[in-house]
């Protein structure tokens, strides 16, 4: 295991944590009336309904499921469901949900950087931060084809979850994630 990986997966989870904590705590004290975009409402409203619709609806979706689904010790939902079915349901209602995101995502994205009054209304940071979530879902689906694969052997998807547990309890092991398809890896 190299330098890089054992920072990457066992410091960097936590800088991200502390930057995404005490920004937000910063920003609320300083600046909470600046939460906001530019609003475009009145701008092209049919599509930032739907597009805005779907992103939200399927990125809820994909949040829980990733919490509860990552989360959720192996012993508890072994007396519901076997790893191999918690593994199933994971892959077809994160597709869809994943799915609907990325079509709502990807049409807020179109309206920002396509419609010449709404990019002259938006911040460079506005259509970088859904640059960057449009690339993150990207990769998030990238593994969809590899996850339904591991519904015959769920042990990937185990080891993955024992790591992301174990950053929950301060306890990380970056040996769990070592050798895991590059996308699960970029996706963390």
């Amino acid at each position: 295991m190299t330098t890089l990986h054992n920072f990457a997966f066992n410091v960097y989870p936590y800088l991200c944590l502390a930057v995404f904590l005490m920004g937000s705590l910063a920003r609320f004290d300083r600046d909470q009336y600046t939460w906001k975009s530019d609003s475009s409402q009145l701008l092209r409203k049919a599509q930032l309904r739907w597009g805005s619709n779907l992103f939200h609806g399927g990125i809820l979706f994909l949040f829980f499921g990733h919490l509860f689904g990552q989360l959720t010790p192996h012993w508890l939902y072994e007396m519901v469901v076997t790893a191999s079915q918690k593994q199933l349901i994971a892959v077809v209602a994160g597709g869809i949900a994943g799915g609907l995101c990325f079509v709502g995502l990807t049409m807020l994205l179109h309206r920002r950087l396509f419609d010449p009054r709404i990019r002259l209304t938006s911040h460079r940071t506005d259509i970088a931060i859904l640059v960057i979530l449009w690339v993150q879902l990207v990769i998030g689906l990238s593994t969809l084809p590899a996850s339904l694969h591991h519904v015959k052997d769920p042990q990937t998807m185990l080891r993955l979850a024992e790591y992301l547990q174990g950053i929950v309890l301060m306890q990380p092991n970056a040996a769990l994630v070592a050798g895991i398809e590059w996308h699960f890896q970029a996706h963390m």
